[in-house]
């Protein structure tokens, strides 16, 4: 029998491409499309959430003779991942909501979902790679290193990974697009979205304005010594390493150094106060087994951040870091993820710590 291959479509280019592969290998392929709350997702910009995401995907199914399914996950997608968001920024910290998005809703209601309708594989248009090995299944960066998607996805386990599929791992992005186009797939020059799915104007500030209006506060913008520079508008609007938006007049650029929740108070200083070389992470999760000594390894604090070396020490269930050398603003509520070469071993999130100068 044919194994049974569900994919998770938004309605993009990668998704729609990844369902046309794994059809022509001879799997017998699902698509399904989540739906989460459609009253939200009316923004002028294409989201993979929207109506018109929804539209897309069903286009491509039908193009390609498969069955379309369509999976109302509002709930869950409310609790796990949008109030989360909402929390964390409250909070003084900076979320991904992508990566918990993959780890709470793909890889898990989704996953889950699926393999109780007896799915052998979730698949998506991620760019990375799964690959088997003594130590078994573990995650993989992609071909296209410009595109690769490994960091959002270093919290799925072993399990998840013997039963998904990244069918774009081995793609450059322009061979994808071409191939959408020989396809003849009516998404072939849809253009990606850059955008977190449930805010299609890409404006955090809005959504936590209409959202929390009384929770966020004005407050003072002070230097490391505590002089006071200016006001904020609110410590959720702010970023560790922000240089736009301060409104500061000074004769040198002015950076976010740290958010202090307690006084509410913004503190800003040079570039150079915005680098720092340790951090501590908690919230593990480790792919094989997880780190028993100090162990060294490179480590990649954000998405568009090339990991750097570093000593990882094992502290009461956290993980310490010190970065050999120096990194440019190392963010609370930012993952933390461990590279061997191009194979993910595992991350933790980045823990709010203050500074000496604090």
């Amino acid at each position: 029998m044919k194994k049974r291959v569900f994919v998770a479509m938004s309605g993009g280019v990668d998704s729609s491409v990844a369902a046309a592969l794994l059809q022509k290998k001879g799997f017998q392929v699902i698509g399904i499309t989540m739906c989460f709350n459609l009253a939200e997702f009316k923004g002028s910009k294409p989201s993979c959430c929207g109506l018109t995401g929804i539209e897309d995907a069903r286009k491509v199914a039908r193009l390609l003779g498969i069955k379309h399914y369509l999976l109302n996950l509002q709930k869950v997608f409310q609790k796990e991942v949008i109030n989360d968001f909402r929390g964390q920024y409250l909070a003084g910290l900076t979320p991904n909501p992508c990566i918990r998005c993959n780890q709470f809703i793909k890889f898990g209601v989704l996953f889950k979902k699926i393999r109780l309708l007896g799915g052998d594989f979730l698949a998506t248009g991620h760019y990375a790679r799964i690959v088997k090995t003594k130590r078994g299944y573990f995650l993989k960066k992609a071909r296209d290193l410009r595109k690769d998607q490994s960091y959002f996805l270093y919290r799925l386990g072993a399990d998840q990974l013997k039963h998904s599929l990244f069918p774009l791992g081995n793609y450059l992005k322009e061979d994808v697009r071409l191939l959408a186009g020989q396809l003849g797939l009516p998404v072939a020059s849809k253009p990606d979205s850059q955008e977190i799915c449930f805010l299609p104007e890409n404006n955090y500030r809005e959504f936590l304005k209409s959202s929390d209006k009384k929770s966020i506060k004005p407050g003072l913008i002070v230097d490391c010594q505590g002089n006071i520079l200016g006001t904020h508008q609110g410590t959720p609007f702010y970023t560790i390493g922000q240089r736009q938006g301060l409104g500061i007049a000074s004769k040198h650029p002015l950076y976010v150094t740290s958010i202090r929740q307690e006084t509410n108070q913004i503190i800003v200083g040079s570039k150079e106060d915005a680098f720092s070389k340790e951090c501590l992470l908690h919230q593990l999760h480790f792919v094989g087994r997880p780190f028993k000594k100090k162990v060294e390894i490179k480590v990649k604090i954000r998405y568009n951040h090339k990991e750097a070396k570093a000593d990882l020490y094992p502290v009461k269930g956290k993980l310490k870091v010190i970065f050999h050398k120096p990194q440019f603003a190392i963010t609370a509520g930012q993952s933390a993820v461990f590279y061997s070469q191009s194979i993910v071993l595992g991350g933790g999130v980045i823990e709010r710590q203050r500074k000496l100068n604090d």
